[in-house]
Order: structure tokens, then C-alpha cells, then sequence
């Protein structure tokens, strides 16, 4: 088969590495780069070789295998495990030597403790829990995919029929079971007792074949889920898929507006125990799903891959809510509801299955919420985790579509879902991930992120794991700096988002602080990208010098306290509605000046302007309480990087001051004049940078300010004239 429709056929001879272990690599990110073959974090391939022994030197046959955790789509060598075949092979005499082996038995969990033993080469990639099934399976090449079309006939009640009827001899299916060696060993006699069969449908579970040539077993992958999506295809319910729509969708300005409404509620309500970053996912199938008759019994069904339900639990929230009569406040009403009864249930299905040995009851709430006419949103603990769970459910739907069509869908059984979701194995992967950083799961908007402060304050936030909204007045420098942290932590592996919302870790938006309109439509990209905020950080502000006489012009007097005074109140009242809705811990770090406690001449307008910022922020820190912390991080003389310090100040300060200088010299080194002056008028004698600040804020920001408000903190290298007395 030469024209696939449902798949991309992306192997190209010219380009395919020469190395064996470089060819499995290529050939798993390009199985890994169509959704519709596998989903992010899923599926894993495999390859048998030949490669010399660091000991002796001699051939010996090395399985490299895709290993725990990793993405095929992304993949590289790093992600591979590699066992000694001979190693993995006398495991099986272990296996069997155990009287009560079999699905599910604690030799089970102990064989997986085994693989580390297999280990060829000191390769310390952590092999999964498929190790087995591409070990026991005797090709030299394995791809086990999870395809939308695959799955969509291991989840059909009838899938046995159907893979007869679709495959015939080429593939066979098995019920499900459970990942592990007893299943890998099930495959290896399946293979055995049909020679003719290339691949086996794993009920509820995905697809898994197998060729002596890489290339081979690519193209049989491909060619086996398009027969798939072929079928599929020919049972095809058009207008009655899902049984046909009972909602209609919304405009999309109208879409737009009662989400951005709705989410820092909805994502309020969610982040009880922990803090959720939300994604919208309202693709037209999505919304054709979510509008349907069908959509409250399929959803109520669950997922059925293993791979799905992982992320967006065993269930979805559906909220039976008309959005052709309904409004927010009936929204919220149904939600509510809704997310009561979701819990109630969450506890009753762990209380029901729950076995004596297993951990305790994690998070109740929802991980995907399924609106009418406005669509999906999932939550995570960033946003790439937040778009994969989007990603998994929009899997999800498009395997109860094709089942539907195909036959009727059925949903993995409670027990067995339980058993994958609070598995030992599970339980012992979520324990070794590293600690989260501190602001994973918060969301913080900078005002200022173009340049100076501001810009490096995004990146000292970014690296303790916070989703950055980088504002600025200009867009350029606001998108600058929100590339600068993309392009340097990544999109994340998740591929979901409709709009802004498939961002990354960060986005830009532009706003001019005098303005409250101007405020609110930034924060609502915020909301729109991230569900919500947690922190907000204004480093903005402005600085007028006098005239030659010493004079500030009425407008540039006024525009002094706009910016500095003014527009620090409009945005953080703005980012207060926010909050109010949230109803979670929250914190502004307002960026004021030494100079609010030092009179000097020259800057009376910027001096008072910073000294009226200070009270804003006493005032702010008690009208806010108690869900909300309000501090300022007090500068002195930040010339390195800073935006208020352009040539024509720097040589005026450094002509104030008599220090020497030249027109012909370069403006770095003027400022690094300047700079050093400023220190030795300190008690440290450091120049104080942009970073100093930035440590300053993340300290606010921080855990170990948690009880502290209505303070500022000075950042000056100890700068006598500025001690409060």
C-alpha cells in the first residue's frame, strides 16, 4: 500500500541513518509525529541488534527498546533502553518458577525490578513495562502504537469480529490485559499459533506488530491502521455521528468572552488541593462530540485506553448546560453541580476498588471539563501537561467515534481502570519524578517584560517552573522576551490548544498601564492562554528628567504619576477581578525606588511618584487581604541593563557628578562608569543589576515570604541615605 490517506508515509531512504540504533531513533520519531498514530508519551518501538560487547568484544544480541516515560515523538538515543537478549531471556525460567504467576501478581512488579539486570552497556534509561512484549515477541523489529482507528476497534464491544473482518489472517485479537510479562509471553504463543499474523489488537488497549526490517515494520504499522481508518471511514455516520447534535455552538466573540469569564472560577474551583494551568481544546470535532446526543452517555462511559485515562482520569466532567439559553451565572449553577457530583463519584469508584494495599486517594476533581458550545478544557500542572491531557481526550473522542460507527464503544471496567491508575508501578514512577519547582502550577503576568527588570525577572521566574505572560507597552519587546523563554524551555510535549491557548510557557501581550481597558485585555489573554493568574509583577515605570531650569512640564508631571502611581492601581484592581474569582492564594510584587525616601534635586517627579507608589502598596496590601499578598522591591541606581538609563541620562549623571568621560566612548562602558560610582556610595560597594532585583521579587513571590505584606524591600547594596528612620 503506496497511498495512504489517514496516516503520513514519511520515510525517506536519503535521509534514514545509517547507524542501527540511529535508524530505530528515526524511525520512532517519525511514527511519533502523527496523532494519528500514537499519542504524546505513548506507544514505544523496539529493535534487535547485533553490537560488540565492552568486555569482550564479541557480537552479542542487544534489545534497544523505547524506554519508561519517554515520547517517540521526541525521542532521542538518551530515551532508549538496551538489554542483553540472552539476560532478558532467562528471566522467563524465573517467571515461571513462581507458583502464583499470572496477570496482576506480585511477580509481575518484581520482574520489572528484573530489567535493570539486562542492562547492556550501563545504558541507565529505565526500561517500561512493554519491555516483554517486544522481547518475547521473536522479530527483530516491534511498533506498538496507540491509533485512534486501532483503538477504536479494541474498544468495540464486538472488536474480535471486527479484526476478522478488516484484517482477516494478517492480525488477531487478544482481550485485554494488563501490560506485563504474563501478557508479553500470551503475545509470543499468539504469534506462534498464527504464523500468518503480523500484528495483534490489544482489547481496550492499541495495536502491536512486527517485521525483520525496520523499514518493514514502519510501512505494516502504517498500512494496518489505514485498513483501520479505511473501515472506519465506510461506516461513517455523518450527520448522525454521535447521534446527531443537540447544541449549537456559540459565535465564536461570544465563545471567547464566556470563557474568559468562566475559567479563573471554574479553574479556582479545581486548584483546592493543588494548582491547575488549563488549556481550551474546541476543534470543530471536539465540539461536535460535546454537542451531541450521545456525548453525557460516552462520556460518562470513560476513557479506554490506559494511556488516556492516566491524564484525564477515569471520566470527564460533562455539564448538561444549553448555551443557546443559559448564561454565566446558570453556568456556574450547573458547574457547581457538577463538580460536587464528580467527586462524590471519584470517591465512590476508589472506595469500591480500591484493593488494601493501595495509595491513598488522590486529587477528586477533574482534569477535563466538557462544556456545550464552548468546548474542552483540561487542566495539568503546566501547560505542556495541560495540553496533553487536551491531546488524550481528543484521542478519546475519536476512538468513540469510530467504535460507534463501527459497532458500539465500550469503556475499560472500573476495576481494571483503578488498577492501571493506582498501580504500585504507577504509584513508584509519579514518586521518583524530580520535586516540582516552586512556581509550577502558577501563572505570573509581568508588566515591564520587554526590557531591563522586567525581562529579567520573566527569566528567573521561568526557571522555577512559572508560565510567564510577558506585557509590555510595546508588543515587539513583550514577544521578544516570550520567545526568548519558549525557544529556551520549549512548547512542551503536548500539541493540543485552539487560539493562544496551544502556547507554551509563555506568551506576550501588549498594554499601556494608564489605560484600564488596555489592562483588562491583557489579563484576559492571560486567562485565555493559562486558565487564570496567581502572581502579578509591575516593574513598568517611567522617569522624566528636568528641563535645563530644573522644570517638569504639567504633562510630563502628569504622565510621571500615570505611569508610576496611576497605572500600578489600575492594573493590580484589574488583576484583583481575577483573584475574586480564583479565590486562591495570589501575590503582587510592585517594582517602587530607594529614591521614595530620598529628596534630592532633579527627580521630583519620579522621587514623589515612587514615594506615593510605596503607600499604594500599604493600602493595597489591606485592601486585599487576606487571599492576597502586595509587596515592592525598592532599586537604587540600576544603570546595567536598565531602560531608564539610555546615553543622553547616563552622560548628564555622569556630568552631574564630574566624572570623566568622552563623547567617542561606548554607551557600556559609560554606564559601567556610572555604575561602579553608584556602588562605592553603598555599604557593600556592588553594582546592583536587573538579576539583584529579579532575586528580589522571586523572594516575594516566594514560600518564604509567605506571611509577609504590605512591605518593601530595599535592593540597593546598602544605600545609607535610604535607611527609613
Amino acid at each position: 500500500m503506496t497511498d495512504f490517506k489517514f496516516v503520513n508515509y514519511l520515510w525517506n531512504d536519503e535521509t534514514v541513518p545509517a547507524d542501527p540504533v540511529d535508524r530505530l531513533i528515526y524511525r520512532s520519531n517519525m511514527l511519533g509525529s502523527d496523532q494519528r498514530i500514537t499519542n504524546t508519551g505513548g506507544g514505544n518501538t523496539s529493535s534487535k541488534l547485533q553490537q560488540k560487547h565492552p568486555l569482550t568484544g564479541k557480537l552479542t544480541d542487544v534489545m534497544w527498546v523505547k524506554g519508561s516515560g519517554g515520547d517517540l515523538r521526541t525521542s532521542k538515543r538518551a530515551n532508549f533502553a538496551s538489554l542483553e537478549q540472552a539476560a532478558l531471556d532467562s528471566l522467563e525460567s524465573i517467571y515461571k518458577a513462581d507458583p502464583a504467576k499470572g496477570a496482576k501478581t506480585p511477580v509481575e512488579d518484581r520482574m520489572v525490578a528484573m530489567y535493570p539486570h539486562c542492562t547492556f552497556n550501563l545504558n541507565p534509561t529505565a526500561s517500561s513495562i512493554d519491555t516483554p512484549l517486544h522481547g518475547l515477541l521473536p522479530a527483530k523489529h516491534v511498533d506498538h502504537m496507540h491509533p485512534n482507528a486501532v483503538i477504536s476497534i479494541a474498544a468495540a464491544k464486538n472488536a474480535k469480529k471486527l479484526t476478522r473482518e478488516i484484517y482477516g489472517d494478517d492480525v488477531v485479537h487478544i482481550p485485554w490485559q494488563r501490560p506485563g510479562y504474563d501478557l508479553g509471553l500470551i503475545m509470543r504463543d499468539v504469534a506462534k499459533a498464527n504464523p500468518k499474523a503480523r500484528g495483534i489488537v490489544m482489547g481496550q488497549h492499541g495495536l502491536i506488530n512486527w517485521a525483520d526490517d525496520d523499514k518493514a515494520c514502519y510501512t505494516l504499522t502504517l498500512e494496518l491502521i489505514e485498513r483501520a481508518a479505511r473501515y472506519i471511514e465506510s461506516k461513517d455516520k455523518g450527520d448522525k455521528t454521535f447521534g446527531g447534535q443537540k447544541y449549537r455552538d456559540l459565535p465564536e466573540e461570544k465563545r471567547i468572552d464566556l470563557l474568559a469569564e468562566v475559567l479563573p472560577w471554574l479553574r479556582g474551583k479545581v486548584s483546592q488541593q493543588r494548582g491547575f494551568i488549563a488549556t481550551i481544546q474546541a476543534t470543530p470535532a471536539v465540539l461536535r462530540f460535546i454537542n451531541s446526543i450521545d456525548a453525557p452517555r460516552l462520556a460518562e462511559l470513560g476513557t479506554s485506553c490506559p494511556d488516556h485515562f492516566l491524564r484525564t482520569k477515569i471520566k470527564p466532567l460533562y455539564v448538561a448546560w444549553d448555551p443557546q439559553s443559559g448564561n454565566l451565572q446558570s453556568l456556574k449553577a450547573t458547574l457547581e453541580k457538577g463538580l460536587e457530583q464528580y467527586r462524590a463519584d471519584y470517591a465512590s469508584y476508589y472506595n469500591e476498588c480500591k484493593r488494601p494495599d493501595s495509595p491513598a486517594m488522590r486529587d477528586p476533581n477533574p482534569t477535563v471539563v466538557l462544556i456545550p458550545g464552548l468546548g474542552m478544557i483540561a487542566f495539568g500542572k503546566n501547560k505542556s501537561e495541560s495540553r496533553v491531557t487536551a491531546e488524550f481526550y481528543t484521542c478519546a473522542i475519536e476512538v468513540m467515534r469510530g467504535s460507534e460507527a463501527m459497532d458500539e464503544y465500550i469503556a475499560l471496567p472500573r476495576q481494571e481502570a483503578f488498577d492501571i491508575e493506582y498501580w504500585a508501578l504507577e504509584e513508584a514512577k509519579l514518586k521518583r519524578m524530580p520535586p516540582e519547582k516552586e512556581l509550577e502550577r502558577r501563572v505570573v503576568v509581568i508588566v515591564g517584560a520587554g526590557s531591563g527588570i522586567g525581562k529579567v525577572t520573566a527569566h528567573r521566574l521561568a526557571k522555577e517552573g512559572a508560565q510567564i505572560v510577558s506585557v509590555d507597552m510595546t508588543e515587539t519587546g513583550a514577544q521578544e522576551t516570550a520567545d526568548e523563554l519558549t525557544k529556551q524551555y520549549g512548547l512542551g510535549i503536548g500539541v493540543a490548544g485552539t487560539g493562544i491557548s496551544g502556547c507554551g510557557p509563555a506568551i506576550a501581550a501588549s498594554a499601556d498601564i494608564t489605560k484600564r481597558e488596555s489592562v483588562r485585555k491583557a489579563l484576559k489573554q492571560a486567562v485565555l492562554a493559562y486558565g487564570g493568574i496567581d502572581h502579578l509583577v509591575i516593574t513598568a515605570g517611567i522617569f522624566v528628567p528636568p528641563d535645563e531650569k530644573g522644570n517638569i512640564p504639567d504633562d510630563k508631571w502628569a504622565l510621571t504619576f500615570g505611569v508610576n502611581v496611576s497605572g500600578i492601581y489600575f492594573a493590580v484592581k484589574e488583576a484583583q477581578t481575577l483573584f475574586d474569582q480564583q479565590q486562591l492564594p495570589a501575590s503582587v510584587v510592585i517594582t517602587t525606588s530607594v529614591n521614595a525616601v530620598v529628596a534630592k534635586k532633579g527627580s521630583v517627579a519620579y522621587d514623589t511618584s515612587k514615594a506615593a507608589a510605596n503607600h499604594l502598596v500599604r493600602e493595597l496590601a489591606v485592601e486585599l487581604a487576606p487571599k492576597v499578598r502586595v509587596n515592592a522591591v525598592a532599586p537604587a541606581t540600576v544603570v546595567a541593563g536598565s531602560a531608564m538609563f539610555p546615553r543622553d541620562r547616563v552622560i548628564a549623571s555622569l556630568a552631574k557628578y564630574k566624572l570623566p568621560y568622552t563623547a567617542e566612548e561606548e554607551t557600556d562602558a559609560l554606564r559601567d562608569r556610572l555604575a561602579e560610582f553608584y556602588a562605592k556610595r553603598t555599604l557593600t560597594h556592588q553594582p546592583i543589576t536587573p538579576a539583584d532585583q529579579a532575586d528580589g521579587i522571586w523572594f516575594m513571590l516566594s514560600k518564604a515570604s509567605s506571611k509577609t505584606t504590605g512591605q518593601v524591600l530595599h535592593v540597593d547594596g546598602g544605600l545609607v541615605d535610604a535607611f527609613l528612620r
